[in-house]
Formats: structure tokens, sequence, C-alpha cells
């Protein structure tokens, strides 16, 4: 198989995996789906910029998206992938834990830091934090499950002060003539939209969309 077939293929699977299931008021990955889009700004690899050397390189690792500057980071990743996850797990949990909304356990209920340190997991991109290393193989037998619990706390955390009346992505009305708007979680952030049809303009940018909601969240 050449690398570019190798290359479209894993492309293809980005668009299989972006398929998502509505759970109560909260749009959130089907369990066999894959997890958060890659939110980091930069290569894991080069460190540069994405988006620098034209479009990224997207690529899945057991379901789990990373993106590149272009095609000759992935051999580099690729021959030490232990490293370079950890890497991307540490800014992982750096972005998100200003954002995380639970003071307890995802699992348990336990209160954060009641059993000494919060563990911090990050899974497909998503920071999940728990009281003990025990509650993690639970979250990771049933992870739509807790998911859809930590999405709800999301949305039901960040709507009351959401910067923005109209969609991100579209910059239509919210609750206008698209109907009622969808509360989409990325990476702990609720991002809301006036339609379904939206949320795959998110997740192929999401930075370019945050970086939107940080702007209007700074305008407040």
């Amino acid at each position: 198989m050449s690398k570019i077939h190798k290359l479209t293929m894993s492309i293809l699977s980005v668009a299989a995996a972006t398929a998502v299931a509505v759970v109560g008021f909260s749009v959130v990955y089907a369990v066999s789906g894959s997890g958060d889009p890659y939110v980091l700004p930069t290569c894991p690899v080069s460190g540069g910029l994405l988006g620098s050397m034209g479009e990224p390189v997207v690529r899945q690792y057991d379901g789990r998206e990373v993106r590149f500057c272009c095609a000759g980071c992935i051999g580099k990743f690729d021959a030490d992938q232990a490293q370079y996850f950890a890497k991307i797990d540490a800014e992982v949990v750096a972005l998100q834990r200003a954002s995380y909304p639970l003071e307890t356990c995802v699992v348990s209920g336990e209160k954060l830091g009641s059993m000494g340190e919060p563990v911090d997991h990050v899974f497909k991109n998503r920071l999940v934090r728990f009281c003990c290393a025990g509650c993690v193989p639970k979250f990771e037998k049933e992870p739509g499950k807790f998911l859809a619990k930590l999405d709800g706390a999301v949305v039901e955390k960040q709507q009351a002060d959401y910067p923005l009346d109209t969609c991100v992505v579209s910059g239509e009305q919210l609750g206008g003539s698209m109907g009622e708007p969808v509360d989409h979680v990325v990476a702990n952030r609720l991002v809301r939209l006036c339609c379904k049809g939206c949320i795959r303009d998110l997740e192929k940018d999401p930075m370019k969309y945050l970086s939107k909601l940080d702007e209007a969240r700074r305008a407040q």
C-alpha cells in the first residue's frame, strides 16, 4: 500500500469517526466512536503551528485523533508514540483543567482531592478527573456513560454565561429559524451551534472556533 493511499485511508477514517449520538440535551460521542478532535495548536513532533505548512495531516491511533504539521512528522511519532502521547497528554491537561466542570469524581462521586491528588486522565483527547486510579478502569469499561455525565456538567456550568447568541460556525442566530441550539462539547468546552450540520465544520478546525469563542468571552 502506497504512502498516499495510507494517508487517504487515514483521512477517510477520520470522516467516518465523526458520527455522534444525542444524549439528553447534549451531543456526545457514541461509545464505539472516536474521542474529541485534536485541539492543540501545534504539531506534537515539530512543535510548529498547525496550518503553517498547509493543511494539517490527520491520523487516528486506536480512535484517538492526532494532527501533524506535515506527513514527514508521522514516522517520527510512530517510532516513539509513548513519548509523544505523554507530551500531548500533559498539554491537554494544562489546556482543559481550567474549564473542567466537576469538583467530584465522575465515577465514584467522591470529592476530588479527598483521596489525595486527583488523577488527571486523558481519554482520546479529553481530560477526565478521578478521585483515585482505581476509578480509571471503571470509566474505561463504560466511557460513553461517564462522558455523557461530564458533558451534562459542562453544559450546565457554561451555558449561563455563554458569550455568543449566534452560532460560532455559521453566524446564524441561536434559536432562530434553525430551531433549538445544539449544545456540543469539545475539550470540556461548550460550543452552541445553530444545527447539527455545523458539528463537522467545528471538528474539522476546532481551534479556529474555540479561538472565536475565547475572543467573544474576553469582550464580555
